[in-house]
């Protein structure tokens, strides 16, 4: 499908069933902090989950970046307008078209629901329908073995392993395993997101 050229200037807002996606802003600090919790999911050494004293910074950090180009950050809320999380748009090459989804964490009380797969359907059905994208792609470290799965269950195929990619929070040499959906994909991919929904909304991850 052909990318839209306003569809590549304005970050969306999207709604389903269990989930609105709006751009990250600073009044979603408050939510995100309570969001993030006891601050367990911040410790997991190979993540780069903000913790919950730090989810204002983790905001004004991520704007900063994104306005420099290349990257949309945005606020996860549920049914009941509550932030359960955050997540992203990055590495956006509109000449591809193409880019990555990422940045994802999610409110333990939402984990295991349908809002981690509703969020997945409205971004990549974005991204495919509306951005035009060839190609949508996500990397997680090689230590993240739920995230691999989950990316897997998706339907994406993973790329390859990029070693000494990056660095984990703690400053220690990050492998990156690299997933892709291509254009070809996503009908076989939408399909099995909606088919989960229906199936009482539980999350595949």
């Amino acid at each position: 499908m052909a990318a839209s050229d306003h569809a590549w200037k304005i970050p969306p807002r999207l709604a389903g069933r269990h989930v609105a996606i709006e751009p990250l802003s600073p009044v979603h600090a408050e939510g995100l902090r309570i969001a993030l919790g006891d601050g367990e999911l911040s410790r997991c050494w190979y993540t780069s989950v903000p913790a919950p004293g730090d989810a204002a910074a983790y905001i004004d950090a991520a704007l900063e970046k994104q306005a420099r180009g290349g990257s949309w950050a945005f606020s996860v809320l549920d049914a009941a307008g509550e932030v359960v999380g955050s997540t992203r748009y990055y590495d956006m090459d509109a000449a591809v078209p193409r880019l990555q989804v990422g940045y994802t964490f999610y409110a333990p009380r939402v984990q295991r629901t349908g809002v981690n797969t509703e969020a997945k359907l409205l971004l990549l059905g974005h991204a495919f329908e509306a951005m035009g994208c060839i190609c949508v792609g996500f990397e997680t470290s090689t230590h993240n073995q739920r995230s691999r799965a989950a990316i897997a269950r998706l339907g994406a195929r993973q790329d390859g392993i990029l070693r000494s990619h990056r660095r984990h929070a703690d400053g220690s040499v990050r492998d990156t395993v690299a997933f892709s959906i291509i254009e070809q994909e996503w009908p076989a991919v939408k399909h099995n997101l909606q088919q989960w929904l229906e199936r009482g909304g539980r999350d595949h991850a």
